[in-house]
């Protein structure tokens, strides 16, 4: 992790955007950290940081862990078992509508 001025980054913040592509900076202010820039390669990297910082995401995990733990969950074979029987249905709904 890199440390760098806050004078230093408002002065070449172009610079340090792109050093924080592969690392984060921390800026600091009077010495002490104030903040820290984080840079981004790929869309796909963006991507990834909204969803591990995304409150609504990160809720929906831990309910779906603590499903997990209180036994509330099922297979992929036994999801994969109920999407096969419901195209199946779905299908032979189609062919009876046939004229």
């Amino acid at each position: 992790m890199k440390t760098a001025a806050f004078a230093d980054v408002k002065d070449r913040l172009s610079k340090f955007l792109r050093e924080a592509e592969h690392e984060q900076v921390v800026i600091t202010r009077h010495g002490r950290p104030a903040g820290v820039l984080i840079g981004f390669e790929t869309e796909d990297d963006w991507f990834e940081y909204k969803m591990e910082n995304d409150p609504r995401f990160l809720r929906r995990i831990a309910e779906a862990r603590a499903d997990l733990r209180a036994g509330k969950s099922f297979s992929w074979n036994e999801m994969q078992k109920d999407e096969d029987l419901r195209i199946a249905t779905t299908s032979a709904r189609r062919e009876t509508r046939r004229p």
